[in-house]
């Protein structure tokens, strides 16, 4: 999968379950209408229940001014949730999930399903809201290495 190039985001949540943050390069768009898209989560932390337990979340599209963000929701560093947060400038819209303002976009969603698949938990999600950003290149994953495009 290393060879698989993809884009990189963090996915937000927060609600009675708490706030949670991750990054992915698993996510796309589904339809647009009415629009959906899926991101896929790992199981193997059991926080990643709160995207579910929630019933929303954001996906937040990453430029590449945005890489230290990545890699401390990715879990480099080791830091804290807060301390993960810390690190950006979020808003929250209609669903309440934390949206980056600096994202060069980023979707605002109500979880509509879930589905388990091998070690994955899709959770698909209707997009309530957009947020525009400024436009910069974007980050992807590529070969082990973070890039700009």
């Amino acid at each position: 999968m290393r060879r698989f190039a993809a884009s990189v985001c963090l996915v937000t949540t927060d609600g009675p379950a708490g706030r949670r943050g991750v990054t992915v390069t698993s996510s796309c768009s589904v339809s647009d209408d009415p629009p959906t898209l899926l991101v896929c989560l790992n199981t193997s932390s059991p926080l990643n229940q709160r995207f579910e337990e929630n019933g929303c979340f954001a996906l937040n599209v990453l430029g590449h001014h945005d890489e230290k963000l990545a890699r401390a929701f990715a879990g480099e560093g080791k830091l804290e949730s807060e301390e993960r947060f810390a690190l950006g400038d979020w808003e929250t819209h209609e669903s309440g999930a934390p949206i980056l303002k600096s994202a060069p976009v980023a979707f605002d969603c109500r979880l509509i399903d879930t589905k388990m698949v091998a070690t994955h938990r899709i959770i698909i999600g209707e997009v309530v809201s957009v947020s525009s950003g400024a436009l910069s290149p974007s980050l992807v994953y590529l070969d082990r290495a973070w890039r700009a495009l």
